[in-house]
């Protein structure tokens, strides 16, 4: 019953990095669109979506890292490199039994991998709907042009 409640927290803190990822990236990218410093050139588009996948790797990469830490609390892995390692393979849903964890903890694995299915899923929300942002300005901008001619 304990390693079930671990497992949700750990589930929920991995998720609220990921909203707070997600959110932060967001809201940087609105700020710079109101700006009109990104929209109306394809290059800044390209390299803003660059920084934006780059920011929500760094969220997958922190979430890992705790559930690795998650592992260590619960005494199934003593290195943080191992248990990073076994982290990595769970939230990326890989599924390699290199490393075995006790019974008594063995759920732990299919929740990182529901966390991470869920976190992968967001990301990918959110990178169509900053790419759609993005692409909005320029788009008017040249359907301008085509009603000028």
């Amino acid at each position: 019953m304990v390693m079930v409640v671990v497992g949700i927290a750990v589930t929920l803190s991995a998720l609220v990095v990921q909203g707070v990822t997600s959110i932060l990236a967001v809201e940087a990218i609105s700020r710079l669109l109101a700006r009109r410093a990104v929209g109306a050139h394809i290059w800044s588009n390209a390299f803003t979506t660059l920084m934006l996948i780059v920011v929500l790797l760094a969220g997958h990469l922190a979430q890992m890292a705790v559930w690795a830490m998650a592992f260590m609390a619960a005494g199934e892995i003593t290195a943080f490199a191992s248990a990073f390692y076994h982290s990595v393979v769970n939230y990326t849903t890989l599924g390699y039994d290199d490393i075995v964890m006790s019974p008594r903890s063995r759920l732990l694995r299919p929740r990182e991998a529901v966390s991470g299915t869920l976190a992968f899923g967001w990301s990918t929300v959110v990178i169509v709907m900053v790419v759609v942002r993005l692409t909005r300005p320029r788009h008017r901008a040249q359907l301008r042009r085509g009603s000028r001619l």
